[in-house]
């Protein structure tokens, strides 16, 4: 499909060449508009609304989430249709000015931003969709959409779910376009898995309906490094039908932490447990969460209480101390994206989000081909209980799993359409995360110092294991050349830069680890 959008001087037989992926320079409308058009009077003729650094409003609307990484855009456009979007990314180009979509604005590192001073910034905010098709159980979701709305906005419509994450307020822009985990992830896949076609502007303009037979390499770019290839202003996600129940559990087991060894100890019986298959399938999804004097398991369960309590629970905590709380409920569907939030409800403003935080964080990604080692995960918890205890300011670390039996993001359906996600061999994802003590500047380097070490901590001591990092939780401290490398690999990325020069060869579409950057 073929959107009006696209320049009508293209023709049929252009149009068709472009299906098969040939350069897009070749192809835009850019000559037909005057360079020396200014990127104001251009965006002013198209009637594209803009705001800019002396627009009242433009302060607040170009504060980060993460208040540690603040830049000035050079225009923050507020589009309502995909014309827009369009008009906007071609304003930019001829302007030479870069562009980057903003979603929900979580963007860790501040790419949603631009990455930098001197940047368009499209906030998707006024694109706000949310269409369930009852028949198809497909759901039309725009690019402004924050997570707790399109979860209330499918079930309230037709009793269905989706796997994301679980802060309400994070957008699905970024999140469904380069992983997207949460506790049901390993029974209905990553976020992204769940998207069956894109309606996506490119950065020569074009506005096309991209899935796996129309497009196909640009739907392939866009579940993984949509960053660098385009903005999505419509999602079409395959929902699931949402259970009655599901269980939310939590035990909290804070006395593991009395050794190194011991943490070590636990940690290895719970990877254990986790790729047993006589016990566990997809149906179980599982994270713990530590500090200095926290070490919490906590997950969903997609099944009966029986068995739950019977099956899973006695397997699970074999040969660890008995937990100093625990919490095992069973509960709607609803109510138990709830509890997984923190909040109190799952719906956030459709403008005025306000929420921030001043921190650093990086991610680890494991290969189940090379389970963590003791030596690892004693290294890891030695420098938690010594390092991390004296640690003045917030910090956390998430360990959640992705792989483990039967995990349905490592085993994809059979004729699943390839994505530019790399990570199909994961056996967990760590977040680790400090933030200044009240969450606003300033922001001490010292804890960028002491995040980075809990992941030397670990590689340093399974020298043996190939370990990536996890694009959603974006690291800035990383050069393009090791971001591409530990977000995508060699291979992929080399298919990505490929298509990149092909459809994107000014680069339109910038921040300072897109695909493309640093290369020759």
């Amino acid at each position: 499909m073929v959107n009006s959008l696209f320049p009508a001087v293209l023709g049929l037989s252009v149009i068709v060449l472009l299906a098969r992926a040939v350069p897009f320079s070749g192809l835009d409308s850019h000559g037909l508009h005057s360079r020396a058009v200014t990127l104001a009077d251009c965006l002013g003729n198209k009637k594209v609304p803009v705001r800019f650094t002396s627009s009242p409003d433009f302060a607040d609307r170009a504060e980060p989430f993460n208040l540690r990484l603040s830049y000035t855009p050079a225009v923050i456009v507020l589009p309502t249709t995909p014309q827009h979007v369009s008009d906007a990314v071609r304003c930019a180009s001829d302007a030479g000015v870069k562009v980057q979509a903003r979603g929900g604005g979580h963007s860790y590192a501040s790419f949603s931003s631009g990455g930098q001073n001197g940047h368009m910034v499209i906030n998707l905010e006024p694109l706000q969709e949310i269409t369930l098709d009852t028949r198809t159980g497909i759901a039309k979701v725009g690019g402004g959409v924050r997570l707790g709305n399109m979860a209330l906005g499918i079930f309230n419509q037709g009793k269905r779910g989706l796997p994301h994450g679980t802060c309400p307020g994070v957008g699905v822009g970024g999140h469904f376009t380069h992983g997207g985990f949460g506790y049901p992830s390993r029974n209905w896949g990553l976020a992204l898995d769940n998207i069956v076609a894109v309606d996506v502007v490119l950065a020569n303009g074009s506005y096309v309906h991209a899935s796996g037979t129309a497009y196909p390499e640009i739907y392939t770019a866009i579940r993984g490094a949509a960053d660098s290839f385009g903005i999505v202003t419509t999602f079409h996600i395959q929902t699931h039908p949402a259970p009655d129940k599901i269980i939310n559990f939590g035990f909290s087991l804070p006395s593991l932490l009395g050794s190194a060894r011991q943490a070590a100890d636990a940690f290895l019986h719970i990877q254990s447990f986790a790729q047993n298959a006589s016990v566990v399938d997809r149906r179980l999804g599982l994270g713990m969460y530590i500090t200095g004097s926290n070490f919490n398991v906590d997950g969903m369960f997609f099944g009966s209480m029986d068995e739950f309590k019977t099956k899973i629970v006695p397997e699970l905590l074999r040969g660890l101390p008995a937990p100093q709380g625990s919490n095992i409920v069973e509960n709607d569907w609803i109510t138990a994206l709830t509890i997984s939030s923190g909040q109190d409800s799952l719906e956030t403003p459709l403008t005025g989000y306000d929420d921030h935080d001043t921190f650093f964080a990086k991610s680890l990604v494991t290969p189940t081909s090379k389970p963590l080692t003791r030596a690892a995960m004693e290294s890891y918890f030695n420098y938690i209980i010594t390092t991390g205890r004296r640690t003045r300011t917030p910090w956390f670390s998430i360990i959640n799993l992705y792989g483990g039996a039967d995990s349905r993001i490592n085993n994809l359906p059979a004729g699943t359409p390839p994505s530019a996600y790399a990570h199909r061999d994961s056996l967990w994802v760590f977040q680790n995360y400090g933030s200044s003590s009240n969450g606003q500047p300033p922001f001490s380097n010292d804890i960028i110092t002491f995040i980075s070490g809990m992941n030397t901590a670990v590689t340093r001591a399974q020298p043996d294991a190939r370990f990536e990092a996890y694009l959603n939780y974006v690291d800035p401290t990383l050069s393009p050349q090791q971001a591409h490398d530990l977000y995508y690999g060699a291979g992929l990325y080399a298919r990505l830069l490929n298509l990149k020069r092909r459809v994107d060869p000014k680069q339109v579409f910038w921040n300072p680890q897109a695909i493309g950057v640093g290369d020759a």
